[in-house]
């Protein structure tokens, strides 16, 4: 499953079945709990639906689960995630919010395949085999299609690719704007902060002005350690939480054999952790 031994340590964002990882969501907190984590969150892009198997394999195993998700957000024309912990999942307009970025997801999905069916040997019907029953389908699983067809051969070479921003088969979707997204996260009780910000590998990077704006609206803090951020990018993140006053954590944002991301690889401080969950009132840790 790729994860990797590290000891007691805090991991705030993974991913599972339920959207682009490929452990299910019990199998992702066992795997968590494997390899010597004390706290592990679980993050599906857009998504709940991972919440229940996972929160009951982490009283079966003894670990303890956050649960979250991550937003598909857009701000001043950037995209951006927002890792958003511990919300009410029953919150009626965020859970609105993330039915039309699933929604969007998948009609964005099914016209990227048109496209790349142009030049590669990929179906629709390939790109769902890949996923698992309930999943939002998206671009990661169009990456595992193109592994499986033998045009790539991982699906981080896809998305640096036919896969990437400015490939001439991208198509982009739907994002909530970052303001109202960071408002309903903190209304429905939960805690909002960006991920990986400072991954210029990814595309545009968010600027710090930008960045700024968000936390008198809420934003709690910025994903500073992560596989994405090289020694500068998190001496820059780190420094702008600091100067901001909000918090900087540290996640593997892994997704089991579908990125090369191991579990625990990087970690939140508890006392950071510890301020994260006594922001939040949404729902308790399990």
């Amino acid at each position: 499953m790729g994860e990797v031994a590290t000891g007691g340590a805090i991991d705030l964002h993974t991913h599972s079945t339920a959207s682009d990882g490929t452990d299910t969501p019990a199998g992702l907190v066992r795997a968590a709990a494997r390899a010597g984590l004390d706290v592990v969150a679980l993050t599906d892009h857009d998504t709940t639906a991972g919440w229940e198997p996972a929160a009951q394999a982490a009283r079966e195993v003894g670990i303890r689960l956050v649960r979250g998700a991550e937003l598909s957000v857009s701000h001043h024309g950037y995209s951006v995630h927002l890792l958003a912990y511990l919300f009410d999942p029953d919150a009626a307009e965020l859970r609105e919010h993330r039915r039309a970025v699933r929604s969007a997801r998948l009609d964005r999905a099914r016209r990227m395949v048109g496209l790349l069916a142009h030049d590669f040997p990929i179906t629709w019907e390939d790109v769902v085999a890949q996923t698992s029953e309930g999943a939002s389908v998206g671009r990661p699983h169009i990456a595992d299609a193109l592994v499986a067809a033998g045009v790539v051969g991982h699906r981080d070479d896809a998305f640096a690719s036919m896969l990437a921003g400015s490939s001439p088969y991208y198509v982009p979707h739907y994002a909530m704007p970052a303001a109202d997204a960071v408002r309903l996260v903190r209304e429905a009780g939960g805690v909002p902060v960006i991920a990986h910000p400072g991954a210029a590998l990814r595309g545009r990077v968010l600027p710090d002005a930008a960045i700024a704006e968000l936390v008198p609206l809420g934003l709690a803090g910025l994903e500073v350690d992560h596989r994405d951020h090289d020694a500068a990018a998190r001496r820059r993140v780190r420094a702008l939480a600091d100067r901001l006053g909000i918090l900087g954590t540290g996640s593997s944002d892994y997704h089991g054999t579908g990125k090369r991301n191991l579990l625990g690889e990087n970690t939140t401080d508890p006392a950071v952790y510890g301020e994260l969950v006594a922001q939040a009132s949404g729902v308790p840790v399990v």
